[in-house]
């Protein structure tokens, strides 16, 4: 595992836990690309926003899930691995190049967490996401004990 600086974790908007563990099992609510508590790089990748404006984009979600993990599993000391990682893509018809920008996810929690952040995971390319976001990602993850 790499130290790695992270962000503080964003709080919840709305009615729901940032993180939720139960019998060993953890998911961590959607993360946006929130930054200083704001939302960025809003819209939809291919009109809005670039391929490399996405990357960036979920690169900050990602972070922001790490910074989640590092809450919900004691900096990280109870962490067994990520399970799977579901990234939404705001699209537009005709792009098809969501799974590049997950791999800029699954490449930084690969370099942080090594092999604890090797996952299974799905791209799921959306016409829109809440907030305008360009890209929700979310987590599933195994904690054990110290």
């Amino acid at each position: 595992m790499v130290n790695f600086p992270l962000p503080d974790a964003p709080k919840p908007i709305g009615s729901y836990e940032p993180y939720i563990i139960r019998n060993g099992i953890g998911a961590i609510s959607g993360q946006f690309p929130i930054s200083d508590n704001k939302l960025i790089y809003t819209g939809k990748v291919g009109a809005e926003l670039s391929l490399t404006d996405a990357k960036i984009a979920i690169e900050i979600a990602t972070l922001n899930v790490l910074s989640q993990l590092k809450n919900a599993t004691d900096n990280f000391a109870t962490l067994d691995g990520i399970l799977r990682m579901d990234a939404y893509i705001a699209s537009v018809d005709g792009f098809y190049q969501q799974a590049e920008i997950i791999n800029t996810a699954s490449n930084l929690l690969i370099h942080v967490l090594g092999e604890k952040g090797k996952h299974a995971r799905s791209a799921i390319a959306v016409s829109q996401l809440p907030l305008n976001s360009s890209v929700e990602l979310v987590v599933t993850f195994v904690a054990g004990s110290k």
